[in-house]
Formats: structure tokens, C-alpha cells, sequence
């Protein structure tokens, strides 16, 4: 399917220039004024109906990854492949906001069926701001996981470093266990971690591109990091030669053990903001 099939809602503003898809109500672009672009899209990516769009901010619901109980598919749920109803678009002279919607009546699974809204709200100017507010519409209990899956775009991930988890604890999923983040992050290979707890504002630091990005979330117990590193990306079709170092996922993510429960009518609701800073100083 070509990219042309797919609704693409162009932001064209004196702050910023971006692209929203209805498609997994997808933000896919973002580049605010001064600044080379902030989110990665791969130099492979596919547009093909019931596949991800690899790049971005993927919404990742009701299960992360394979979910709780290590058997979901597709990966990440189905709201990422998902068409999502645009139900309002704000354009001001400074910022864009596209607020888009979802429900049972329009995607559901076997291994999810019950009555659900989610509603994607996102803003670009001179921060990006993404939201997912789940609500269950139903009369029973229900568990699910969520995530907002964002590639940040940068210079060169062995030279990258994120600063503000020193002292957290994280699950390593490649290694099946828990650990404590000591000082910074840096990248020597595969990453992929679920920072657990509490936790502020995250900054990586770029020095290829000589910038800092700013990332804080709200209602996220879960901070994911992810960089499939050279062998691993060269196992996954719609990750380009050589892409595994323009690119590290820094995700609000509400997983794993931090699985929400949603009572029948309640809502809970997951942010994720971020703003780019030049220069390489803390």
C-alpha cells in the first residue's frame, strides 16, 4: 500500500513543521524551528494496512510487546494498525492539535473483548505533547497495557547519553532481570529496559547534533528504553542499513507489573512531552 493511501495531515507553522496520521492517530513528524527533525522514521518504513508504521509516536494498546502473559499478536495490540476517527483539529498561529478516537466499534481482538474508548490527543509547536486517555465503557474490570513508543531521531547512538535515571530500577528484558541504573546511560549494544517506579525528566544528549532532548511523562509508572543495536536491526525488515544509530525509543509505558485495572467508567490517562534544547551541557 502506497503512502499516498494513507490520510497524512500536514502542520505547516512558523514554530514547527510535522505530519499526524489517522492511521494509529500516529504524530510521524515533528520538527520545531531551528532544530533538524526530532522524531526517527525509518529509511525503510512500510505503509501497509494491519502493519506498524515504524517511526514516530507509535500508541501501543491494550498489551505491550507480546503482553502480560508473553502470547499476544500483534505485537504492541491493534491500535497501531488501527484507522482512528479524527474528531478535531485546532490550528493556531503557534501550534496544531489533533484529537483522535477510537473504540470496540471500530478494532477489537479475541484476546480483548471488552467495550473500550481511547482518545489521542496531540499537539506540535514548539514542544510536542502526546496523550492517551483509555476509558472503560463496559461493565466489567479489565486489565491492559499502554504505551506512547516514541523514536527520538539523533546523531549517533554510541555517543548518546540519557541523564535522569541514575539510581532506578529497571527490568532488562534481554537478560531476564532486575538491575539499578548507575549514573548515566550510555549505549554499547542492544538495549531494552523497563525503568520502573517514580521517576522526573529524562534528557538525552546528543552531541552529533548539538542538542539536548527534554522528556517528561504523566501517568506513566514505566519509562522503556530501546535500541535493537546492528545485529538485531539487521533481523527486522522495516529498519534500514545503518538506521540502528540515527534512532534511540524513550517511551511512557504503563507495563508489566504496572498493568492498569480499569473499573467499569473510569478513565486513566498517559502523557508524554517533549521539548529540544541546543547544546550539550546538563
Amino acid at each position: 500500500m502506497p503512502r499516498s493511501t494513507f490520510k497524512v495531515h500536514d502542520v505547516q507553522l512558523p514554530t514547527c513543521v510535522g505530519e499526524v496520521l489517522d492511521y494509529g492517530a500516529q504524530v510521524l513528524r515533528w520538527t520545531p524551528e531551528d532544530f533538524e527533525p526530532v522524531l526517527f522514521v525509518s529509511t525503510a518504513v512500510r505503509y501497509a494496512a494491519d502493519a506498524p508504521v515504524r517511526g514516530g509516536v507509535p500508541v501501543c494498546w491494550p498489551w505491550f510487546a507480546s503482553g502480560v502473559t508473553g502470547d499476544r499478536t500483534p505485537a504492541h495490540g491493534f491500535a497501531r494498525t488501527s484507522q482512528w476517527r479524527l474528531v478535531e483539529r485546532v490550528v493556531k498561529k503557534s501550534s496544531a492539535t489533533f484529537v483522535h478516537e477510537l473504540t470496540d466499534a471500530d478494532a477489537t481482538s479475541k484476546d480483548f473483548p471488552y467495550p473500550y474508548r481511547l482518545v489521542v490527543r496531540s499537539k506540535l509547536g514548539r514542544e510536542l505533547t502526546v496523550s492517551l486517555t483509555i476509558t472503560n465503557t463496559g461493565d466489567e474490570t479489565f486489565e491492559c497495557e499502554a504505551a506512547l513508543h516514541t523514536y527520538l531521531g539523533i546523531g549517533d547512538i554510541r555517543h548518546v547519553r540519557v541523564t535522569g535515571l541514575d539510581g532506578m530500577t529497571y527490568r532488562d528484558k534481554l537478560k531476564g532481570k532486575d538491575a539499578v541504573q548507575k549514573g548515566d546511560l550510555f549505549f554499547d549494544g542492544e538495549t531494552d529496559r523497563v525503568y520502573r517506579g517514580p521517576h522526573g525528566p529524562v534528557t538525552v544528549i546528543d552531541p552529533a547534533q548539538s542538542r539536548r532532548l527534554l522528556i517528561s511523562t504523566e501517568g506513566a509508572a514505566d519509562l522503556v528504553v530501546w535500541n535493537p543495536w546492528s545485529s538485531k536491526a539487521r533481523s527486522v525488515e522495516d529498519i534500514g542499513d545503518g538506521d540502528w544509530k540515527r534512532f534511540v525509543c524513550i517511551e511512557a509505558a504503563a507495563a508489566l507489573d504496572d498493568a492498569l485495572t480499569l473499573r467499569p467508567g473510569k478513565s486513566h490517562t498517559i502523557a508524554y512531552r517533549l521539548s529540544v534544547l541546543p547544546g550539550t551541557s546538563d
